[in-house]
């Protein structure tokens, strides 16, 4: 089971390198503005944060190993973006003033590049945690 300092540390470095790139390409593909999707992406970045900790510690518990499978690597993104997307709907369209629908397909956007983004993310941190853990690097 993994430690609530190495949940922190996975939740900020995955969320630091998502806003790096997700902001810019959001704001290009989007039309809106970089500062209002820049604003926007961080807010999210928070909320994501913190459902990450609550996510993945609950799914450590499902699945306690760090050696886990594309299916159960694709459960564990696809659970995480489906809650995600439910709570930050509202907030895009509030946020940018637009409607549900387009709000949805922005949304859906971050999920798309999220969703490839953790899985790669995931398995690189967990590859390196294995290494740390191995040398007795980590507690």
């Amino acid at each position: 089971m993994r430690s609530w300092k190495e949940r922190m540390a996975h939740s900020m470095l995955f969320e630091l390198g998502g806003l790096v790139l997700v902001t810019p390409l959001a704001s290009l593909l989007s039309g809106h503005g970089l500062g209002d999707i820049g604003v926007l992406a961080l807010g999210l970045a928070t909320l994501a944060m913190l459902w990450n900790l609550v996510w993945n510690r609950l799914f450590d518990r499902w699945v306690p190993t760090r050696r886990r499978s594309f299916l159960q690597r694709l459960a564990q993104a696809l659970g995480f973006e489906s809650g995600l997307l439910i709570m930050t709907l509202p907030v895009v369209a509030w946020w940018l003033e637009v409607g549900w629908l387009e709000a949805l397909w922005l949304d859906l956007g971050f999920v798309v590049f999220f969703l490839c983004y953790a899985m790669v993310f995931n398995t690189a941190f967990d590859v390196v945690m294995r290494r740390r853990l191995a040398q007795g690097g980590v507690r």
